[in-house]
């Protein structure tokens, strides 16, 4: 372990027992927001911290394993397993010593925030709708492995089933952090419930994963850029919902971004949900644009959130599931759609880390 590096880790070290302080302070849950952050920061640190007093462990392992060795030469035995422990704990020390690496990577801010995720169907009629169901149960059912919270916020049903447009708000520990690579093109092929003749068909759906925006620090919107419509619900939901002007429109006029929240009961919440998804709309524009840019300076491999491109194909009758970013194919399509999401997650989060790693040493 390089100075640098051993100095950051002694800097975190620091940083946890003062977090540690603040927030066991009496006062501090007066202040929400400051409390929030503090809890964040420490969230963060606190695995890193972990994992260093664990190499410091192994450090202190090796020493008092070579005391023992060269106080008592003359036994044999006792000389084994003092060399034993030296290899062991130096294997401890060079595994941890990656995952310190990885830990100390440049991090997302976006990582530990909530997340829209909004599913459109595509090219493919009724059976992209249909795909655009199948995609929102699989990640809600994802969301519920992962004890997640799932906010339906507005939603277009389709007639024949599944959705022209689902956007529901994702809450919980680290959610972009585990789905932020699912934004783009999701192809299926399959041979659809109203395909007499047995014939495969191709139709395909786009998903945007947009981390939560902080309304107060990341995206002021400005009222006079706004142009906010009240419209009666349509569809199920009752006398009340569909007798009053409770459904909210709301237009980012220099962006022309409009986004439309219908599903509550009382137009105050509609309005604050809509501005919700706006901001994170205007905040995710804002990262396209930066990662674009970046982009063509230097090509990323997963990380550039190309929404037109084909990321995963779902192919039913050969029961497989392939990531075209990574070249990776699961043939466990049951089990994918049923919310086993993992190894895919896993995957990406760890090709993408490599990445990192191979940047640093350019």
């Amino acid at each position: 372990m390089n100075k640098s590096m051993t100095a950051k880790l002694t800097q975190l070290s620091v940083r946890l027992e003062e977090l540690n302080r603040l927030l066991s302070s009496e006062t501090i849950t007066a202040n929400l927001d400051k409390y929030r952050k503090l809890t964040r920061e420490r969230a963060e640190i606190a695995p890193v911290v972990e994992l260093y007093d664990a190499y410091l462990q192994s450090e202190r392992d090796i020493h008092t394993a070579r005391e023992m060795s060269a106080e008592i030469t003359a036994d044999a035995e006792i000389r084994e397993f003092a060399d034993a422990e030296m290899r062991n704990a130096r294997e401890r020390m060079a595994q941890i010593g990656v995952e310190l690496q990885k830990e100390l990577l440049p991090k997302d801010p976006n990582d530990e925030r909530n997340i829209f995720l909004e599913i459109r169907a595509g090219t493919g009629g009724d059976e992209s709708a249909l795909f655009a169901g199948d995609l929102f149960r699989m990640y809600t059912r994802f969301a519920e492995r992962q004890r997640w919270q799932v906010e339906i916020i507005s939603q277009s049903p389709s007639e024949a089933g599944g959705y022209k447009e689902i956007i529901a708000k994702i809450i919980g520990n680290g959610t972009y952090s585990k789905l932020k690579f699912e934004s783009g093109g999701h192809r299926v092929q399959r041979v659809p419930a109203t395909e007499t003749q047995g014939r495969i068909h191709t139709s395909a759906c786009t998903v945007a994963v947009m981390p939560e925006a902080d309304e107060i620090m990341d995206v002021v919107l400005n009222p006079a850029e706004l142009r906010i419509d009240t419209f009666r619900a349509s569809g199920a939901g009752g006398q009340h919902i569909n007798k009053t002007d409770s459904a909210v429109r709301v237009t980012h006029l220099p962006t022309n971004i409009v986004v439309e929240c219908q599903d509550g009961r009382s137009q105050h919440k509609n309005k604050a949900q809509a501005m919700s998804v706006l901001a994170a709309r205007i905040r995710d524009k804002q990262m396209q644009e930066q990662q674009s840019k970046q982009a063509a300076t230097r090509k990323s491999l997963i990380g550039t959130g190309d929404r037109s491109g084909r990321i995963r194909t779902y192919n039913f009758p050969q029961g497989r599931v392939t990531d075209h970013r990574i070249n990776l194919t699961l043939y466990k399509i049951e089990q994918i759609m049923d919310g086993d999401l993992t190894e895919l997650c896993s995957a990406l989060i760890s090709e993408h880390q490599a990445e990192q790693l191979a940047a640093l040493g350019e």
